[in-house]
């Protein structure tokens, strides 16, 4: 008989070889979920305009950039959990694109002012609540006006919800923006 610690092992490598095989089709999502969370009230550090390190993603707001709750991957796609992180933000702060893309919705969502950018690749951010300066079909740079914190949702004012999906799939935003390390596989032994 194995000890208990043993087929856990196996499955992580199995699942491990799978991802660098490319068979695992979910395997960036899985990675998303399984990367570490921020630290809410930390202020992370600030960069030229907004940037992020190693990426071409950008803060929506700040810098400083405040996490005041982290991203919380459901256990299934239809239980509960935080599909974003929450950035502080006063009511009229300038919200900015995340990345490059196209917007694909501006409007309201369950009584909440949203912005949802098509980064292409499968990547769409979303950002709310945010009373627009876009249009859809409108072309954005990275950094540029998306709009102002507006109130609604459960920031209502003091802060933006950051969400983003990989083919359709909620992602924790923190590995785009470089802020959180890529898990490594280590041999067993």
């Amino acid at each position: 008989m194995l000890p208990p610690h043993r087929p856990r092992s196996l499955l992580l490598l199995l699942f491990g070889a799978l991802a660098m095989t490319g068979a695992l089709t979910s395997a960036q999502a899985a990675e998303v979920r399984a990367a570490p969370q921020a630290v809410p009230g930390a202020p992370v550090a600030p960069l030229a305009a907004g940037r992020s390190a190693d990426t071409d993603w950008w803060w929506p707001v700040g810098p400083p950039a405040t996490i005041t709750a982290p991203f919380r991957a459901p256990p299934t796609p239809y239980a509960a959990g935080h599909r974003g992180i929450d950035l502080a933000a006063a009511a009229g702060d300038e919200v900015r694109a995340p990345a490059g893309g196209t917007v694909s919705f501006a409007g309201t969502v369950a009584g909440r002012p949203l912005v949802a950018v098509d980064h292409g690749d499968g990547y769409v951010s979303a950002v709310e609540p945010v009373a627009a300066l876009v249009a859809v079909g409108t072309a954005v740079a990275p950094g540029e006006p998306l709009g102002t914190v507006a109130a609604g949702g459960h920031c209502d004012g003091a802060c933006i919800h950051f969400g983003v999906r990989l083919h359709g799939e909620y992602v924790s935003p923190m590995l785009l923006l470089g802020s959180v390390p890529r898990a490594v596989l280590l041999p067993l032994d």
